[in-house]
């Protein structure tokens, strides 16, 4: 375990990330929302241990898709990578639907999402399989969690999207 930027950080290993992010999950309590991030919540980020060129770390998701787009993924990757990516488009909000300017890095210079550890817990299950295709290609992984990753400039049930502090 070590600190990022006053964050929590671990190395993700494939074996323990789901048992220990919903053990987790089922321990945090919610309260109310008023627009800022409760102190309670406890956010939990998926990322490269690389930043991109526009000083942001690329969460799993990116990654994998940018593998796709690549043209590097298996035919079992790819096949994992579609029914998974749209099994997540119909269980939760994209965040740019409902404001296309979320990830503006001129609006929103290095926004990122995070997932809200006590109520995404059936989303954050299936980031297994990113993280298994990503450890295939050599690309280093950490889990972050959070109670304060940035200012909010999105919220719904299940995550945030924050310009990190």
């Amino acid at each position: 375990m070590g600190g990022v930027d006053g964050l929590e950080t671990h190395p993700t290993a494939r074996s323990s990330t789901r048992a220990s992010v919903v053990r987790m999950a089922a321990d945090v309590s919610s309260g109310p929302r008023c627009g800022r991030i409760d102190a309670v919540t406890t956010y939990v980020r998926f990322r490269g241990k690389n930043r991109h060129e526009r000083g942001f770390f690329p969460g799993v998701f990116w990654l994998v898709n940018r593998l796709a787009r690549d043209g590097v993924l298996t035919a079992e990757q790819e096949r994992f990578r579609r029914t998974t990516n749209a099994w997540y488009d119909a269980a939760y909000t994209t965040p740019s639907h409902v404001d296309p300017t979320v990830f503006d890095p001129t609006v929103n210079p290095g926004a990122v999402a995070w997932f809200k550890a006590d109520t995404a817990g059936h989303l954050i299950e299936r980031v297994d399989g990113y993280l298994e295709i990503l450890a295939a290609h050599d690309i280093a992984c950490e889990t972050v969690r959070s109670t304060d990753p940035g200012r909010v400039v999105y919220e719904d049930e299940h995550q945030v999207v924050v310009v990190p502090h």
